[in-house]
C-alpha cells in the first residue's frame, strides 16, 4: 500500500511561497526615498509656479536686475556644484572601500555646502538691511520663499552628512551605512539640479 500523499496544485503553490526568502528591510528605502524627492519635486514646482505668477509684481520696488548681483550668485553656484563633485569623489572611496577617504571628501562636501549657505545668508542680509525684504513686493515674498526653501533643504543635507560622519566613525562601512551615504547622495544631487532651475528662472532671466 503506498504512503505516498497526494497534493494539490494549490497546495504546492502556497509551499512554494513559504519558502521564498523574505527581501531585507533595506531594499525598500531607495524605493521610499524616490517617492520622497517626488513629492519635494511638487513643492518646489508650486514654488516655481508662484514666482513665474509673481515674479514681476515689484510693488513700485526695484526689479531683478536692480538687485541682483550676478558674480555673487555665480560665486555660490559654483560652491554647490563643487560640492556635488566632491560627493562623487567620496562616493568612489566608498567603493574602494577606504574609510579614511570617504570621510575626507564628505567633510570637503559639507565646506561647499556650508559655503554655499553662507553667501545665501549674505545676500538675504544685504537685501534685508536695503530695505528689500519679504515684504517688501510679491516678487521678494516668492522669490525669498524659493531660495529660502532651497537652503533649508541644503541646511537639512549638511547636518544629515555630519550624523553620517558620525555613524560611518563609529560603525565602519557596513551595509546600513553605504546604504545611507548613497542616499543622501541622491537627495545632495536633486538639490543641485533644483539650484540650477532656481538660478536660470531666478537670477539669468531676471537680471539679463
Amino acid at each position: 500500500m503506498s504512503s505516498s500523499i497526494e497534493t494539490s496544485p494549490e497546495q504546492t503553490r502556497v509551499w512554494h511561497l513559504k519558502e521564498e526568502p523574505h527581501h531585507a528591510a533595506g531594499h525598500s528605502t531607495p524605493l521610499g526615498f524616490w517617492m520622497y524627492l517626488m513629492s519635494d519635486c511638487l513643492i518646489f514646482a508650486i514654488l516655481f509656479a508662484t514666482y513665474a505668477v509673481l515674479g514681476d509684481r515689484y510693488g513700485g520696488g526695484p526689479d531683478q536686475k536692480a538687485l541682483f548681483d550676478l558674480w555673487l550668485i555665480a560665486l555660490n553656484t559654483s560652491m554647490l556644484l563643487l560640492s556635488s563633485i566632491t560627493y562623487g569623489f567620496a562616493m568612489l572611496q566608498m567603493g574602494r572601500g577606504n574609510q579614511a577617504g570617504l570621510r575626507k571628501w564628505l567633510l570637503i562636501t559639507a565646506a561647499f555646502g556650508g559655503a554655499f549657505l553662507v553667501i545665501e545668508l549674505y545676500e538675504f542680509y544685504h537685501l534685508i538691511h536695503a530695505g528689500y525684504g519679504p515684504g517688501r513686493s510679491a516678487f521678494l515674498s516668492s522669490f525669498f520663499v524659493l531660495v529660502g526653501t532651497h537652503g533649508l533643504h541644503v541646511t537639512f543635507g549638511i547636518v544629515w552628512l555630519f550624523v553620517l560622519l558620525a555613524q560611518i566613525r563609529k560603525h565602519g562601512l557596513t551595509n546600513d551605512n553605504r546604504r545611507r551615504v548613497e542616499t543622501l547622495s541622491m537627495f545632495w544631487h536633486f538639490l543641485d539640479v533644483i539650484w540650477i532651475g532656481v538660478f536660470t528662472v531666478v537670477y539669468l532671466m531676471g537680471a539679463i
